[in-house]
């Protein structure tokens, strides 16, 4: 009897064990996933703000707006609180298909461009169509198959808003867009551009000829800078950008933009220049651009390097066209930027938009910041050559800045600033003089929006000022110049967007969470509500089974600081069941992917929750800027480590309280810094974190660019007894733990990834090999930074990888990812 009872238990005890295995390979739901793939989601999710089209400058304005029921177009009024449709959908249809002679209906309208006239009597806008036609004299220039010689007419039309009439307009009504290459002078008399470095300039009446060909040989064109070089340019060489492939056409001769800063009288311009000729280059091979592989070269500075030149600042007269330095020194390898004017009604002259200097016709306005962003200044600099620091701001750690905002007469200006721990306010006279501070507390001040004269209230948005809510949700306020308490002018404990009319008395609102559905409004400029807009309509998303994520809050690593997050489940979910979690992660610390708002992140967090996981995005200290600058700063000197306990301690947080997640089953992935960061958990916290999708990431910040590394992880500026002064920069890599590595990873970069280069995923596949362990690779061919068409190929990559290593869920016989294929027509 005893032996049969041993042999009852070891066969109840197999039982139990191959229960418990058939439990653990649960099977990966492709078909849900699929269900939300990004083709699908576009006719799933409709409009879901309002983006105001302010007509010529007023505080009227159209926007259009789609549903299910097709796409509308409306004109909004806010001072008779009135809202119209802008047509009637059906008679614009049968008017259209007469004209283009192909067929639309209410339903099925697609008008693009479409503007006011300047009376404000018509409406102009585009239709394509079917019908063939050759294709211009500039676009047949620059076919390379001759054949293409036809396109799909683009028909011009013109509906006017009282006899209701569609008419359709010569191309040669069509008013013409500037040339990206064409900076126009405050009096429109002439046209400024960059060719050969150098700088230019032609008359209207030449500048009409390039319109209309910009081969004309009759051009002509005056050169008044001769010393321009590539790499040191006057304009038209971004440095940064890759070059290299075909040679067909040479770069050098086409008219390129350069970005001037006027006087308001149009008397003075100015510009910056750095000679970028000592900077290293880097390359990337383009394997499948072209019949032969390509080498693609672009400068790129990287942290740590020596920077051998200095910015410098010029300044040039319109009479002479001769260029004077302005002497601006003040900190070792300075950053500096002219500060313009804020675009209004002001800064058009007739059709052409004129960039205008920040200050006024004598004095001018720049920043200037130290290499390490500890120093930064805020300068006037008058046309006479000489300058004043107007603000010095001063710490320990690297510093955000914002652009001053002058009030309307110009003696005094709202200058933002962290010097307090927190993003505020300080309103300051023109000559440097602090006056008062205008916004305090433990909340972030944003950016101004707004200021009314009459009232001498200015709005502005801001984060974490009400209480009980997610300190990421943003809202809009006013407040006077003579301080005081804030008023909320967008109540409601959700995300806001806010778009405001250049008068200031009105802005559109467009409110979410993620848990919501997203609503416009229209407030006036004391936070009145004059009239709701659009709600939108995701009643098909909701019939397709697509269910909120939840928002969740969690304390960090050090007990204390509160994390917000958000869980995303399987539509499908049981709460008896017991699922692997997933984080999807970006450390910033200039943002953190955790969305807010309700979007479309349903292409790739969402999707992949489908597959049978617990997928969450958390934030970390050491992350988005819009908390306190402890907050941001927290990784200062740590860029690998800072954020990585915070990403455990939530999975454990999240594992406490709710039994269906596994915490023994934990994956995670993400994208650049995201994918930095996966790997990095992998190696740090070898134990815990089991599987790592990691794409495109930045293994390696000695050879990531060197604005983002030394900026957030910080530079040590040391000046030698003899006044030299250099930089050092010391960062620990993911490649220095390859021998750590105890779960299954997948590193994947695009081949000609520009942003972050190949060497930060190769160097980590190096190390790996060196430290004997099995890892997996993929190499995406012709992609860049974000993968571009291969997009999708990667996320059933990274869905295969966690339904094989999280769900045990391998029987993935079939060769083609049918997910895909079945997105795509026929031939495609």
């Amino acid at each position: 009897m005893r032996k049969l009872f041993t042999i009852l238990l070891a066969g109840l005890s197999f039982m139990a064990s191959a229960q418990g295995q058939k439990k653990d390979k649960q099977k990966a739901n492709y078909s849900l996933a699929a269900k939300f793939s990004p083709t699908k989601l576009q006719n799933l999710i409709f409009s879901t703000d309002v983006k105001p089209n302010w007509i010529n400058h007023s505080d009227r304005f159209w926007y259009e707006y789609r549903t299910p029921s097709g796409k509308m177009w409306y004109v909004v009024n806010p001072q008779t609180k009135s809202k119209q449709l802008l047509f009637d959908n059906a008679d614009l249809a049968a008017q259209v298909t007469k004209i283009v002679k192909n067929p639309f209906d209410a339903q099925h309208l697609n008008l693009e461009n479409l503007k006011f006239t300047d009376d404000e009597k018509k409406v102009r806008f585009e239709v394509k169509s079917t019908k063939d036609t050759i294709k211009t004299k500039d676009e047949l220039a620059k076919l390379k198959n001759k054949a293409d010689s036809l396109k799909k007419k683009v028909f011009f039309l013109e509906y006017d808003l009282s006899t209701k009439q569609v008419t359709e307009l010569d191309e040669r009504q069509k008013e013409k867009q500037r040339p990206v290459w064409a900076s126009f002078s405050p009096d429109t008399s002439r046209v400024f551009f960059a060719k050969n470095y150098n700088l230019y300039w032609m008359d209207r009446q030449n500048y009409e000829k390039a319109i209309k060909d910009e081969k004309d040989s009759t051009i002509v064109e005056h050169q008044f800078t001769t010393d321009g070089v590539q790499y040191y340019a006057w304009g038209g060489d971004q440095y940064s950008t890759t070059s290299g492939g075909s040679k067909e056409d040479d770069e050098t001769k086409k008219r390129q933009p350069v970005r001037l800063m006027w006087s308001p009288n149009g008397q003075h311009f100015a510009l910056t220049r750095k000679d970028n000729r000592h900077l290293n280059a880097l390359w990337v091979i383009n394997n499948v651009g072209q019949q032969r592989p390509t080498l693609e070269t672009y400068k790129y500075l990287m942290p740590g390097e020596t920077d051998s030149t200095e910015a410098e600042l010029y300044l040039f007269e319109i009479n002479n066209l001769t260029a004077r330095k302005i002497p601006i020194g003040s900190f070792k390898n300075q950053t500096v930027s002219i500060y313009n004017k804020d675009g209004d009604k002001s800064s058009y002259k007739g059709k052409h938009y004129i960039s205008y200097w920040l200050g006024d016709d004598q004095e001018f306005y720049i920043n200037r910041s130290s290499r390490d962003l500890k120093r930064i200044d805020i300068v006037a600099v008058n046309i006479n050559g000489q300058t004043r620091t107007v603000v010095e701001e001063r710490s320990n750690v690297y510093q955000d800045i914002k652009k001053p905002y002058f009030i309307k007469d110009g003696s005094q200006f709202i200058h933002w600033s962290q010097r307090d721990g927190w993003g505020h306010f300080y309103l300051y006279n023109k000559d440097g003089k602090l006056v008062r501070q205008l916004t305090k507390g433990e909340y972030n001040a944003n950016d101004v929006t707004g200021f009314d004269t009459a009232t001498q209230l200015f709005t502005f948005t801001a984060n974490g000022k009400e209480k009980d809510e997610d300190p990421y949700y943003l809202h809009h306020y006013h407040v006077s110049l003579k301080g005081g308490e804030p008023r909320l002018l967008n109540k409601g404990n959700f995300d806001n967007q806010i778009e405001v009319s250049e008068s200031g008395k009105y802005f559109v609102n467009n409110s979410s969470r993620v848990n919501s559905v997203p609503e416009s409004n229209l407030y006036n400029s004391s936070g009145g509500l004059v009239m709701k807009l659009e709600k939108a309509d995701l009643s098909q998303l909701f019939a397709a089974g697509y269910k909120f994520p939840e928002p969740f809050k969690v304390k960090a690593g050090d007990g204390i600081t509160d994390l917000y997050g958000v869980m995303y489940k399987p539509f499908d979910f049981d709460s008896t069941r017991v699922y692997p979690i997933v984080e999807y992660v970006y450390p910033g610390p200039q943002t953190e992917a955790v969305n807010k708002s309700f979007g479309r992140s349903m292409d790739r967090i969402d999707r992949l929750a489908q597959m049978g996981f617990i997928v969450i995005t958390v934030g970390n200290r050491g992350g988005h800027p819009d908390r306190s600058q402890w907050y941001h700063t927290y990784g200062y000197g740590n860029l690998r480590d800072y954020g990585l306990e915070d990403k455990k301690v939530a999975a454990e947080q999240l594992a406490s309280r709710y039994s269906f997640i596994d915490i023994n089953k934990v994956g995670i992935t993400g994208h650049s810094g995201g994918g930095f960061m996966s790997t990095a958990a992998m190696l740090v916290y070898p134990d815990f974190f089991k599987v790592a999708v990691s794409g495109a990431g930045n293994h390696e910040n000695n050879i990531y660019n060197r604005w983002w590394s030394e900026r957030h992880h910080g530079v040590i500026e040391k000046i030698s007894s003899k006044g030299d002064t250099t930089f050092n920069y010391q960062i620990d890599k993911n490649t220095e733990l390859a021998k750590n590595l105890k779960g299954k990873l997948l590193i994947a970069t695009g081949d000609i990834d520009n942003n972050v280069h190949p060497a930060n995923s190769i160097r980590m596949a190096e190390a790996l090999i060196k430290a004997n362990k099995r890892f997996d690779f993929v190499l995406l061919p012709g992609q860049r930074h974000a993968f571009g068409n291969m997009t999708e190929y990667f996320f059933w990559k990274m869905a295969d990888y966690f339904a094989e290593h999280l769900l045990g869920d391998s029987n993935r016989d079939e060769v083609d990812i049918t997910e895909i294929n079945r997105e795509r027509p026929i031939g495609k």
